[in-house]
């Protein structure tokens, strides 16, 4: 035998006796499984326990220590279960060697190479730990027997081969898999939660199902919610579950969940909700477990952390939570639409624009947008423009003002008064005349519906009374006794130019300083003047009127006429001189 080989042996024997001193066989005479057994005879070649029998020292087909696979396979699976998960160390494997030297001219060293042995906790090797794979060997150096040292735990051992169609194999390997097994010996711990050499040593209560490493105690796999090479460091950054791997929700405050199940001992935190807080907020909810409602004028929601409408406000609402009502005489989608002419310039209805108290002056309509038609004016256009504008019916909207000014007899912006003040037309700039009693002559056409004054006649009272003629509506006729009966004062009818007395009017003589006491009372200030002069005409008359008795008698006793007329009228001549004088004249008045 080659001496590299003789030495190669020595040194896996001596592994081999230095861990099967410290760990137990935990595979011996546990159930087998042979994926292709082999179908000759005799039949005990097939039996898939026979590597787990504990006997190896015949390792040639007919010693009844080996299992032999089927021939002509190109997937050869040898299974052992353990029972239950245990911790392993390493496992040793005695391949059928027939007993004859162990070189390249060995037939059997071919099926070995590229073997592959697995830990799983199920009978799948694909959910398991690749414990070893050969890569290396070739039919010189692959050993017949050989310890792999796979610190791990599982409950099923699997040794698998393969010589898969369209794959090319380096040199030397078989054309087919083969399971020539004579012993498969997996040493470890034979219970659980145990370690050291001879596995009497607690692994930590926090190693998942109390699986530690064999050697050192470290977890191979720690319980939900703890890490660490001995797992008892509960889960912390934000994580928690198996192996930490899952990641927090939105805790209250930003806390650390619960290690093992994720819980938010004291709630969500804004925008989170859930048992672990990991779900997001409703449509329409928003803040610490989703407990608010965003506002009610948000379009589209708000945002589950903040309240803020991110898709703005409803038509009428501004700001950043849609709480503020348009203002500033605006309305509608974003406040932007202008509110119409509202009463005294009032805010509209922040939704729908419409005007609360109506419209102000010269709009009308819902919202106060439609100016006035033609002939309307005021609030709400509820006025009628005035029928007497220069343009009738037609005004300012909003002041009611008339265009073009007023017809004839109107005055005012609105064309709502008539002419007064003794004026009349157009415009009201013509004067009236003198109308009976200074009345107001007809707005429009200027006639005095009473008729004229002392003076005057014609249909607007303008024209001043013709000679001879005098009073209201110059109806009356100057005095026959005037100089000139033609010329009389046209008011009062007073002769302007007294006639010579006749024969037969004696006491005429009177009269010129009768008048003249009328003339000089009108013009007098005070009356006690008027009162002396009074007194003096008096007696004045009072003498001459005994004169005139004395000269009667003389007369009558050579004149033939009838002096009975002449004698009434000079008895009370003076008197009714006085009370003519009495009364106020036309110009008295105008004072």
């Amino acid at each position: 035998m080659d001496n590299r080989v003789v030495f190669r042996l020595l040194v896996e024997l001596i592994l081999i006796g230095n861990f099967a001193t410290a760990y137990d066989n935990i595979a011996l005479r546990k159930f087998a499984w042979q994926q292709y057994p082999y179908t000759g005879r005799p039949l005990n070649f097939a039996r898939a326990y026979k590597a787990v029998d504990g006997l190896y020292s015949n390792r040639s087909v007919f010693g009844g220590q080996c299992t032999i696979s089927g021939n002509a396979e190109r997937t050869a699976t040898w299974t052992v279960d353990l029972g239950r998960i245990l911790s392993i160390h390493h496992i040793t494997i005695y391949f059928r060697t027939d007993d004859i030297p162990w070189d390249e001219n060995n037939a059997y060293t071919e099926r070995l190479l590229g073997f592959s042995v697995y830990i799983s906790n199920t009978s799948d090797k694909f959910d398991g730990y690749l414990c070893f794979k050969d890569t290396k060997y070739t039919k010189t150096t692959v050993p017949n027997t050989t310890t792999i040292e796979c610190i791990n735990h599982g409950q099923y051992v699997i040794y698998y081969n393969e010589r898969l169609p369209g794959v090319t194999y380096p040199v030397g390997y078989s054309h087919f898999a083969y399971s020539d097994l004579c012993e498969l010996e997996i040493y470890g711990c034979p219970t659980t939660g145990v370690y050291g050499e001879n596995c009497t040593l607690p692994c930590s209560q926090s190693c998942q199902e109390r699986h530690c490493n064999i050697l050192d105690g470290a977890c191979l796999g720690c319980l939900t919610g703890y890490k660490g090479p001995r797992c008892e460091e509960q889960c912390d950054n934000y994580k928690y579950g198996f192996e930490c791997t899952f990641t927090c929700g939105n805790c209250s405050n930003g806390e650390q969940c619960h290690h093992v199940n994720g819980r938010c001992t004291n709630g969500c935190d804004v925008g989170a909700q859930g048992y672990t807080c990991d779900e997001a907020c409703p449509f329409g909810r928003q803040g610490k477990n989703c407990v608010e409602v965003c506002k009610p004028n948000c379009r589209g929601g708000c945002n589950r952390f903040t309240g803020v409408c991110q898709s703005g406000c409803y038509p009428g609402w501004k700001g950043t939570f849609c709480e503020d009502e348009c203002d500033e005489l605006y309305y509608g989608a974003h406040c932007s639409t202008s509110c119409g002419f509202c009463l005294n310039s009032e805010q509209c209805h922040h939704i729908n624009g419409t005007c609360f108290e109506g419209c102000d002056r010269g709009f009308q309509g819902e919202k106060c947008t439609e100016a006035c038609p033609e002939g309307l004016f005021g609030y709400n256009c509820q006025e009628t423009c005035d029928i007497n504008c220069g343009v009738p019916g037609r005004c300012n909207r909003v002041t009611g003002q008339c265009e073009g000014g007023c017809q004839p007899g109107w005055k005012d912006t609105k064309c709502d008064q008539k002419c007064d003040g003794g004026t009349f037309g157009q415009n009201c700039t013509q004067p009236c005349g003198v109308c009976f009693g200074k009345e107001q002559c007809h707005f429009i056409n200027g006639t005095c519906l009473n008729g004229c004054d002392k003076g005057y006649q014609g249909i607007k009272c303008t024209q001043a009374c013709p000679d001879g003629r005098y009073g209201y509506n110059c109806q009356e006729t100057c005095s026959m006794n005037c100089k000139r009966s033609t010329t009389c004062d046209v008011i009062s009818g007073q002769c302007s130019v007294i006639g010579q007395p006749s024969e037969y009017d004696t006491d005429s003589q009177c009269y010129p300083s009768l008048y003249g006491v009328v003339t000089t009372l009108c013009l007098s200030i005070a009356l006690n003047i008027f009162f002396v002069i009074c007194f003096i005409r008096n007696r004045a008359c009072k003498g001459q009127s005994q004169e005139k008795k004395n000269t009667k008698q003389l007369s009558t006793e050579h004149t033939p006429y009838n002096t009975e007329l002449y004698d009434k009228v000079e008895d009370n001549a003076c008197y009714q001189e006085l009370g003519q004088i009495s009364q106020l004249s036309h110009y008295d008045k105008l004072h």
